[in-house]
Order: structure tokens, then C-alpha cells, then sequence
């Protein structure tokens, strides 16, 4: 049975411009959502206690698909500074909402298998594991969505430039358990990767 945990909270990474795309994968359709909604609802369907939603590039374009009663929106202006300040300015902006918070979950909105079912998992294994760090397995790939508890928040807040939550995972092997997702694999970069997707 999974534990209730309201102190975990559940940041959305959604400010990159999509440049493989040419156009905003944040709002392509996928079983009548958006990406991005998608991620939303099965944020939204966890466990966690808050859900932080971060844009920066198309802003305007996505907040007009978001409903903001639901979820914590931040704009990242410095989106084009790389991965590491979304991941600062959604770490930012749930500890504002909730100073106790002692856990977070970063995932991308463009992993279109992650569900709630997934999400809860990483929090589970956590209380069942006692590990600071609990990262997806996919392929020969350790990586998000993942959970940091809260003894990882400095780092996080020291990562520079393009470095994400894989830099920490890969540094701290021994702090470390996985849950399997292998559909984890699959993401949205292309028009290809979309049009494969959508052919499934």
C-alpha cells in the first residue's frame, strides 16, 4: 500500500524551446491532452503534496493550455542558461510554496509513458529503501523522473549551465536505487520520434 507523503513534491520541467521540433512539444497532442496536460494530470494524481509547473521558452503559447488553479507556475526567464536553472527555479518555487518539503520529483513532459502509477513508485521506494536518490532504469539509462530528498537540494542548486539531475545521479551511485521503466526510453525530441508515437 503506498504511504501517503504530502511533503514530496513534483516539479514539471517544460521550458525548452523544442528546437528538434520546430514547434512546442509542450502542447502536441497525444490521446486527445497535450504533453504537457498529460504530465500535469498524472502529477496531479500522486501522492506528492504540490505540483510546480515550470515554462520559460513559448511561455505565453503554453500558460493559454495550463489550468493554473491545479498547479504552481513558475517562469523561467533564463531557460536559455540550460536545464540546470529550470531545475533551480521549480526547486525555488515549491520550497516557497511549501518550506516542508523534504522531497522532490523532477520529470519531463515529454516521456509520454510517465504515469501516476510511476511517479508514486520512485516516492515508495524511497520509504522502503532509506535512499536519498531514486532514478528511473531504462535501457542503459539511470535517470529522470527521479526523487531527491532533501539532503541533495544544495547540489541541485549548484548545478551550472546544461547539467540536469543526471550529473547528481551519476555522482552518487552508492546513494542510489532504480525502479524499472522501460518505456522511459521513449521520448519526444523530433517530428519523428512524434509521428512514431502517434503510430503506436
Amino acid at each position: 500500500m503506498l504511504l501517503p507523503n504530502d511533503k514530496t513534491g513534483i516539479v514539471i520541467l517544460a521550458a525548452g524551446i523544442s528546437s528538434r521540433m520546430g514547434n512546442p512539444k509542450q502542447l502536441l497532442l497525444y490521446k486527445g491532452k497535450t504533453l504537457l496536460k498529460h504530465a500535469i494530470d498524472e502529477a496531479l494524481s500522486t501522492n506528492a503534496g504540490c505540483v510546480v509547473v515550470v515554462v520559460g521558452a513559448n511561455a505565453i503559447s503554453v500558460l493559454h493550455k495550463i489550468d493554473k488553479t491545479r498547479v504552481i507556475i513558475v517562469e523561467n526567464k533564463e531557460w536559455q542558461s540550460g536545464m540546470a536553472s529550470s531545475l533551480q527555479a521549480g526547486l525555488a518555487a515549491l520550497l516557497k510554496q511549501r518550506a516542508d518539503i523534504e522531497g522532490i520529483v523532477f520529470m519531463l513532459c515529454d516521456q509520454p509513458f510517465v504515469s501516476s502509477t510511476v511517479l508514486n513508485s520512485l516516492i515508495q521506494k524511497h520509504f522502503e529503501t532509506g535512499k536519498a536518490i531514486i532514478a528511473s532504469n531504462y535501457g542503459e539509462t539511470t535517470g529522470v523522473p527521479a526523487f531527491f530528498h532533501q539532503t541533495f537540494f544544495k547540489e541541485l542548486r549548484l548545478l551550472k549551465g546544461d547539467e540536469g539531475a543526471r550529473k547528481i545521479i551519476k555522482q552518487h551511485t552508492s546513494e542510489i536505487a532504480t525502479i524499472a521503466f522501460a518505456q522511459g526510453i521513449i521520448d519526444i525530441d523530433t517530428r519523428e520520434d512524434y509521428e512514431f508515437l502517434i503510430k503506436q
